[in-house]
């Protein structure tokens, strides 16, 4: 859902308030978020097949493969599903006349299955890599809306809106990558079990915590300097990034020096989920921020 929102967003907040020639019309864009959707949900389906001993440990309650459906069921869906949307991608990649487009689709679900497989299991790499993924479902909007449509005599500003959509990308992928390191802090039992290589079971969970902490200060400042840089001459997108990414930021940074039980990091997982989302909202502002 949240994939779907910002995707949306990027192209009817962003785009359309410079009121520009974009490639892509409402069917189109929305074969590009079905696709997008698709094949997220084979990742998460490729995922819980592979961390059904984890799960059972660190949450045995939201167990679904084996439980609700058997695990050659899971493995049909995830394949259904990744057909599904490479197939929507190399068709939309030919419908713009940029066939080498589909390529991404088809490198996207097949990272998706090595995190899941392999890179989920070993120092950073894993989170780094699905972080990366969640930045691109950002991206990938730009990438077929605004590319296909550049010319010499638009170059400046489409590529100064692509600027914006990278800065959104950017920010996913550092409140995306805090919350896998939480994720993993608070899985950390089920991860010992497996024999995983994660950042809190070869430093400790302390360690762990504290280099969340020190972590956490870089969107932080990035969002200040974005607020000083660029929005300094609208006090209502200032006021709205104060109280709603500014102040829940400023909270999860206080909040994750003092974490010590499971419940804490489950609290803190759920702050960055809220700072995501008033961060993808911060979209709406963008007419009001250029007019």
């Amino acid at each position: 859902m949240l994939i779907a929102l910002v995707q949306v967003l990027v192209k009817y907040a962003l785009f359309e308030s410079y009121n520009i020639q974009l490639t892509l019309n409402t069917l189109q864009f929305t074969l590009l978020v079905l696709a997008t959707i698709l094949i997220a949900a084979a990742g998460n389906i490729i995922n819980d097949i592979y961390d059904i001993e984890t799960d059972l440990v660190n949450k045995p309650e939201k167990v679904i493969v084996n439980k609700t459906l058997s695990e050659k069921t899971a493995l049909n869906l995830f394949i259904a599903l990744n057909l599904l949307g490479v197939g929507l991608g190399f068709y939309l990649s030919n419908v713009i006349g940029r066939s080498g487009f589909s390529v991404i689709f088809v490198l996207i679900s097949a990272l998706l299955y090595i995190y899941a497989s392999y890179l989920k299991q070993t120092l950073l790499l894993g989170n780094i890599l699905v972080s990366a993924l969640v930045g691109l479902s950002i991206l990938i909007v730009p990438v077929f809306d605004l590319i296909p449509s550049i010319t010499s005599s638009n170059r400046e500003l489409y590529l100064y809106i692509f600027k914006i959509a990278f800065t959104y990308a950017i920010f996913a992928f550092m409140i995306n990558l805090l919350r896998e390191i939480i994720k993993d802090i608070e899985d950390v039992n089920g991860d010992y079990k497996a024999q995983m290589k994660t950042l809190p079971i070869l430093i400790g969970r302390d360690r762990t915590t504290m280099v969340v902490f020190a972590l956490s200060f870089i969107p932080l400042l990035a969002v200040v300097n974005y607020i000083v840089s660029q929005l300094y001459n609208n006090m209502l997108a200032v006021i709205y990034f104060l109280i709603f990414v500014v102040g829940p930021m400023l909270y999860f940074t206080i909040k994750v020096f003092s974490a010590e039980q499971k419940k804490d990091y489950q609290h803190l997982s759920n702050v960055l989920k809220v700072i995501m989302l008033f961060g993808v909202l911060s979209l709406l502002l963008y007419p009001f921020v250029i007019n």
